[in-house]
């Protein structure tokens, strides 16, 4: 129990249920071996995030960190063109027109480990059903949280359309 007699969230079995949305996550032609999911659990405390995938850049030096921009956008098509593979998917999700980087699809960086990355965080931004037929956007570069409009995060390298699981 916290200071206010109130219990705190448990979310241990989470992860072992179906989520109700998820987003099957591909790179783009210039990243082909990106790959892997997004998983999204709407709880009376937000929305817990579970993203895992692989194939991202590696890079060899010790302080050439591999932090990529994470983000939610306006449209689901994972469409574009040769200069800009993803265009389509439109800019960062931001329903209230805050300024960023509270954008309600700014979502915390993740970090690469050895090409691998996975992240587990809980957000009130949204609910599920906000973000259904939205896409996830992998960027190249960590989200400065300071330049506008979008966090100075780099080129789109993969993208997945969010899903409906309970249908």
């Amino acid at each position: 129990m916290n200071r206010n007699n109130q219990r705190y969230p448990n979310f241990g079995g989470l992860l072992s249920r179906r989520s109700q949305a998820w987003a099957a996550v591909k790179g783009s032609d210039a990243h082909p071996d990106i790959q892997g999911h997004v998983r999204f659990y709407q709880t009376p405390y937000g929305v817990v995030v579970v993203a895992e995938l692989q194939g991202l850049p590696n890079p060899s030096g010790n302080c050439e960190s591999p932090v990529f921009g994470f983000h939610i956008h306006e449209e689901g098509a994972c469409s574009g063109n040769t200069e800009d593979p993803f265009a389509n998917v439109g800019m960062h999700w931001n329903p209230y027109s805050c300024p960023h980087p509270y954008h309600a699809g700014d979502l915390p960086p993740l970090f690469g480990a050895n090409g691998y990355a996975f992240s587990v965080f809980l957000t009130d931004r949204f609910a599920v059903e906000e973000i259904i037929g939205r896409s996830v956007i992998i960027h190249s570069h960590p989200d400065d949280f300071t330049t506008q409009p979008s966090g100075n995060s780099g080129a789109k390298m993969a993208c997945g359309e969010i899903m409906n699981t309970l249908r």
